[in-house]
């Protein structure tokens, strides 16, 4: 049988997600992020570019060429759950009251439909975004049974307003085929709440000096999401202080109202005591912000929302206090790829960047490989050197026939072959020591800085080491984190900032009572420990040593 998937869209940098899957004599088409619809019937030799289309969540580079391609094929099914099909006009704002950006129908949760003779899609939450679904595609083939399953983008975890992909409903599934994101590579984070926790600290030490934070964001999910954080965080609760939400943020706040009954018990019951999002009664007051408020922004310290894709510099005027930007990660990509108004001048005095996960990291992602255990791999939506560290992990090359393909290229799939494991880029590097006296130089082939994120790991020219069981871990100090440390105490003095089990501003001594917080470096507990002269800074230089 003829099992396959073409991606049109990988999801590499801004690149949409937009995959093919033929399934015997079916086409369906998953996601259609892509701009361009013009690729989905270049070469068309059918009526329609697939038999029906599936979304998995409402975000712009998984659905903004939904309508285009509606427009093009009024004909062509477009599925998705209830959630996302009522989403997906926020996408195009200025049609998103009007009846043709209503195309979209819905499915209810895990039960499976036959929309076509012998093929049934059932949906799953997968985390992420409310409405965000997993989709299991199932085929009844003459000799046997096929299953594909696309997670879309997914997360495990709970987060404010939704709760995580529920793993156990899929355990020991064993499709055929697992298509699934792989954003944040073989990265392992913290637990979310104390992303939440660092994110929060940060935007209060910001207003604690005077200045405006700017907090860009796309129009659903992470707008929302910090909201709640604000609203409802000990550092701004009971607080004076003005939270304004602008764009299709704002408008998205409106469309998760609507929503409220499909939302987790606990944020409705949270709203049964106080307004979800617009609150002008309760301190910290949360406010849609209309243009003619914008010039008296920032004469008070406050806080604006609003898109990632807005003019930045309309909400900052000079003369007023200074701003802060806080721009969301995109793991591998710098952020100046992804914000395309970056304010160079005017009142922002600084742009940093902030994680807050929205995506499995490394774990993660092979935690929900291993529990389904299927026979293909198709890793996607990620730089394509963080798809290469995952395809490289001998747990996932040793178990499944891994697949990491760009835009435009064919992967056949194979069931119950023998399969070679295609060369993958390799991405160790060996290299030499030695041992100088007083230092130790470390030196390593130039390819290395072929990687984009030597950028960043090279950035100051200075690396911290330390011992990870029987390996050295070497790790890149920023800017940021070296202006932190020029603050540095002395160096006979028991605290903090000489202790061992102080790494990035965080104690990690689990016999402390501050495990696991962020801690100033001339700060003090009973169980402090000196740094042994074994453990101290390497100097690294940015040629390769």
């Amino acid at each position: 049988m003829d099992l396959d998937c073409l991606p049109y869209g990988a999801g590499h940098a801004q690149e949409g997600v937009c995959l093919l899957v033929r399934m015997g004599p079916h086409r369906i088409l998953l996601d259609c992020g892509v701009e361009d619809i013009a690729p989905l019937s270049a070469t068309l030799n059918r009526s329609l570019p697939a038999d029906f289309v599936v979304c998995t969540h409402a975000h712009s580079d998984h659905a903004r060429g939904l309508l285009a391609l509606h427009q093009s094929f009024p004909h062509l099914p477009i599925y998705a759950s209830e959630v996302t099909a009522r989403l997906l006009p926020l996408n195009w704002p200025e049609l998103a009251q009007q009846p043709e950006s209503r195309f979209c129908q819905g499915l209810p949760w895990q039960s499976p439909l036959e929309v076509r003779p012998g093929l049934s899609v059932q949906l799953f939450p997968s985390g992420h975004l409310p409405g965000a679904a997993t989709v299991l595609l199932t085929y009844a083939a003459p000799h046997r049974t096929y299953t594909v399953v696309y997670t879309g983008d997914f997360f495990l975890s709970n987060s404010r307003l939704v709760e995580g992909l529920p793993l156990g409903e899929l355990r020991g599934m064993k499709p055929d085929v697992l298509i699934l994101e792989g954003s944040y590579g073989t990265a392992r984070h913290p637990h979310r709440r104390q992303l939440e926790n660092q994110l929060a600290d940060r935007i209060h030490r910001a207003l604690a000096d005077g200045y405006s934070v700017l907090l860009p964001a796309p129009a659903l999910g992470l707008g929302q999401e910090m909201l709640m954080l604000l609203r409802s965080h000990h550092y701004f609760t009971g607080r004076d202080l003005d939270i304004w939400v602008d764009g299709t943020v704002a408008d998205g706040c409106d469309a998760y109202l609507e929503l409220l009954h499909q939302f987790p018990t606990a944020v409705q019951n949270f709203a049964l005591h106080q307004p979800l999002f617009w609150d002008e009664r309760v301190k910290p007051r949360v406010r849609r912000l209309s243009p003619e408020q914008r010039p008296g922004l920032g004469a008070t310290p406050c806080i604006v929302i609003t898109d990632q894709i807005a003019d930045l510099p309309l909400y900052v005027a000079d003369g007023t206090n200074p701003w802060i930007l806080l721009a969301p990660q995109k793991p591998g990509y710098p952020v100046s790829n992804w914000l395309p108004n970056r304010p160079e001048s005017g009142g922002i005095r600084s742009v940093e960047t902030y994680l807050l996960a929205e995506h499995c990291d490394g774990p993660g992602t092979t935690q929900l490989i291993h529990n389904l255990r299927p026979q293909h791999v198709i890793l996607l939506h990620g730089s394509p050197a963080y798809l290469a560290d995952l395809a490289n992990l001998d747990e996932l090359r040793n178990r499944y026939q891994l697949h990491t393909p760009a835009a435009g290229t064919l992967v056949e799939l194979p069931i119950g072959e023998m399969f070679l494991q295609p060369a993958i880029p390799e991405t160790n590097y060996e290299g030499e020591l030695s041992e100088l006296g007083t230092e130790v130089a470390i030196s390593l082939p130039s390819p290395i800085t072929a990687d984009p994120r030597w950028a960043n790991f090279a950035d100051t020219g200075l690396v911290e080491a330390r011992w990870q069981g029987e390996e050295l871990v070497l790790r890149g100090i920023s800017q940021r984190e070296l202006l932190f440390q020029g603050s540095a105490v002395q160096a006979n003095l028991e605290c903090c900032g000489n202790c061992q089990h102080y790494r990035s501003q965080r104690c990690w001594n689990q016999s402390s009572a501050l495990f696991g917080f962020k801690v100033t470096p001339d700060g003090f507990c009973p169980v402090f420990k000196a740094i042994p002269e074994s453990e101290l800074f390497l100097d690294g230089e940015t040629d390769g040593e």
